[in-house]
């Protein structure tokens, strides 16, 4: 018998598993379908390039095919590992800014306005820069400045300040707006992951168990009581039971659909798999949003990109010299936030990530030659998709319908359309043109409205922020309350991206762990004795 059962040692979890086991009195159980974060290309972060086709450590995830898109079906790389995603993400450090949290709390995620949370952004961090208004030096989560980047990245900078972007040091900050170098999630030239932050430094504790390659089949309940949790381990099934909370932490993708396994959800859906409900609730698995991303990519002369760098050399300088060199990049090194001609409000509603080296379909492709990419994402979509069951078996793959594209006004085709003129404006800049060869994608200058948008269904690729399946609040389809409990259930609670009611304007990582601590300190109180 355990106090709690965690499942989902991703960003979230291992916040959560470290938080819970303070209290040496709190038997803790966390359980992980990956393995542990042992390959050396986790931690050393331009391995990052490394990791895209180890299936090993990546739930391999792919969208159903998607209307607006050609009906292409969409490579959605999810961490299958100790820390998860953060594992084998680009470690960009990126809170959003005030407005999307007061948002949240307007759209009845009660507590959650910019001036309640921002207090649990600085419990996480210990930014290398040291403690500010806004920022944390204290916390577990190291956030640093790049030891290395690519002059490619300070021809972006300069590029994107003559097109009229001002420069900013810190996206965190005062203003969000500007171009820069990403701070990362790295302490000492290594990736700080979760399990590097969190998990790591709590794995010693008595009353911590942690089972790795442990997949999660079913919730179980007495009564309207979570009391456990179904899972496969070591090739034979195992149950194990909560006394005092059962805790989803297994991301926006497969928290819902356990839920829906475990007969919450749409009850309608849920009974033409021949799964009995137990609550319904419609919300489950629907209201899924990500930030969908467009690529221009520019060949540039040889020796100065990432392409076809020395891999013995920066393998020297990283493990022998002491993490110096290209193996401390993060790869998308510079980036920035703009407000596009659409933009509804003062928000910036596009994102910028430039990477030195030539990315065609998440690096899967390599393509001949040396170039450069810049991605640019529209921060505020429309369109909202669903994860439903692909049928009532826990080992088959959830059906993930993105929905790219889909609202009724076009208004996400139009953003793309803004991001593809936008990136085309910064890199036809003075500064690029040292380094600037021939087009690659797209591969004209002249493209008019439907050239540009079948280019955009050809090319558009997801850059990895799924959010809101579990949404919070208190309307009729949301799923957990603003304390992150699961409506019409006891001692439940999801603790992850899915609860995001409406996406940031940036990366999801660091609000995710900023929940994720918030979200324990509930917990904990809840089980103190008044």
């Amino acid at each position: 018998m355990y106090d709690y059962i965690i499942v989902g040692a991703g960003s979230a979890g291992c916040v959560l598993a470290n938080r819970l086991s303070e209290d040496p009195q709190c038997r803790v159980l966390l359980l992980e379908a990956g393995p542990r974060d042992r390959n050396p290309f986790i931690h050393m972060p331009a391995g990052l390039a490394r990791l895209v086709n180890n299936r090993r450590i990546n739930w391999n995830l792919y969208t159903e095919p998607e209307p607006a898109l050609d009906g292409r079906r969409l490579w959605w790389p999810r961490g299958k590992v100790l820390g998860g995603s953060s594992s084998i993400n680009a470690m960009c450090y990126v809170r959003g800014v005030p407005a999307d949290y007061d948002a949240w709390a307007a759209d009845g995620a009660l507590g959650w306005d910019w001036a309640q949370v921002l207090p649990w952004f600085l419990h996480c961090e210990a930014n290398s820069r040291g403690a500010s208004a806004l920022h944390g030096d204290a916390g577990p989560l190291s956030v640093s400045d790049l030891r290395h980047h690519n002059p490619l990245s300070d021809a972006f900078l300069d590029a994107a300040v003559q097109a009229g972007h001002p420069r900013n040091d810190d996206f965190n900050g005062a203003q969000q707006l500007g171009v820069g170098l990403y701070q990362v999630t790295q302490r000492d030239g290594a990736r700080c992951s979760s399990a590097t932050a969190y998990l790591r430094p709590a794995r010693r504790r008595r009353n911590l168990t942690v089972l790795t390659g442990a997949h999660a089949r079913m919730l179980t309940f007495q009564g309207d009581t979570a009391s456990g949790i179904y899972f496969r381990h070591a090739g034979a099934h195992r149950h194990a039971s909560a006394s005092t909370e059962v805790i989803l932490s297994a991301g926006a993708i497969h928290s819902p659909h356990l839920l829906m396994l475990s007969g919450i959800g749409p009850a309608r859906r849920l009974r033409s798999h021949g799964i009995t409900p137990r609550v319904d609730l419609p919300g489950v698995g629907g209201n899924l949003q990500d930030h969908l991303d467009i690529c221009t990519l520019v060949h540039t002369q040889p020796g100065v990109s990432y392409d076809r760098s020395n891999q013995a050399r920066i393998a020297f300088d990283y493990f022998l010299r002491g993490r110096r060199g290209a193996g401390t990049s993060n790869i998308a090194e510079a980036g920035g936030f703009a407000r596009s001609p659409l933009a509804p409000d003062a928000r910036a509603d596009v994102q910028f990530h430039f990477v030195p080296a030539m990315l065609d379909d998440h690096g899967r492709h390599r393509l001949p030659g040396d170039g450069y990419t810049l991605h640019a994402c529209a921060l505020h979509p429309r369109s909202r998709g669903r994860i439903h069951l692909r049928d009532a078996d826990p080992a088959s793959p959830p059906r993930i319908e993105a929905n790219y594209l889909g609202d009724a006004d076009g208004h996400d085709m139009a953003m793309l359309k803004a991001c593809v003129r936008m990136s085309r404006e910064i890199l036809r800049q003075p500064a690029f043109d040292r380094w600037r060869g021939a087009p690659i994608f797209p591969d004209r200058d002249d493209l008019d409205g439907a050239a540009m948008a079948a280019f955009i269904r050809a090319k558009a690729e997801t850059i990895y922020h799924p959010v809101g399946t579990c949404a919070m609040g208190t309307h009729a389809d949301a799923v957990v309350d603003p304390h992150l409990r699961v409506h019409g259930l006891r001692r439940l609670r999801v603790v992850d991206a899915s609860v995001m009611p409406q996406l940031v304007s940036g990366n999801t990582n660091a609000p995710t762990l900023m929940l994720a601590e918030r979200a324990a300190h509930w917990i904990r109180a809840a089980a103190t004795p008044t």
